[in-house]
């Protein structure tokens, strides 16, 4: 069954023959590469060529022959069908952890509600609103049961 993720956003026209430049909002623009069709709303885009540039990726949709047609799409939501993704050992993807709850010594202290994906490194943004930074300092396992974290005074 197909599972649709955001990848991206649909940021700016590239040149004039339809290229569009989609903003990662994934590890790199490297995962983007490996996906044949993406969809930005409810449309199926079949990729007919996709290269990184800097933190984007610039891609040429089937259909999207003129720099007007990819001006449409500008702002959308860029989304993959990542049901067949295998990711790399102790690799999630954040959909798949938002909701799980957060645990320090055992005890339940929230559900994780958010994740920023900030420059220096991904900040975990619990229920009631308290921020964690993603390092193994704070974050000590992510597992079947939840997120464990070991806290310092004041997160």
């Amino acid at each position: 069954m197909p599972r649709f993720l955001e990848v991206g956003i649909a940021a700016n026209t590239h040149g004039i023959t339809g290229e569009i430049r989609i903003d990662c909002r994934c590890d790199s623009p490297e995962f983007v590469r490996q996906f044949d069709a993406l969809k930005i709303g409810e449309t199926l885009y079949a990729v007919e060529r996709c290269r990184p540039h800097k933190n984007a990726v610039i891609v040429k949709l089937r259909g999207v022959d003129a720099v007007e047609d990819a001006q449409a799409l500008k702002g959308e939501i860029v989304t993959a069908d990542v049901s067949g993704v295998t990711l790399p050992e102790g690799r999630r993807f954040i959909a798949d952890l938002i909701g799980l709850p957060v645990f320090e010594d055992g005890k339940r202290i929230g559900a994780l509600a958010n994740v920023l994906n900030l420059p220096a490194h991904d900040v975990y943004v619990l229920d009631d609103g308290r921020m964690i930074p993603n390092v193994p300092a704070f974050i000590k396992k992510i597992d079947g049961v939840g997120i464990h974290v070991e806290l310092i005074e004041g997160l």
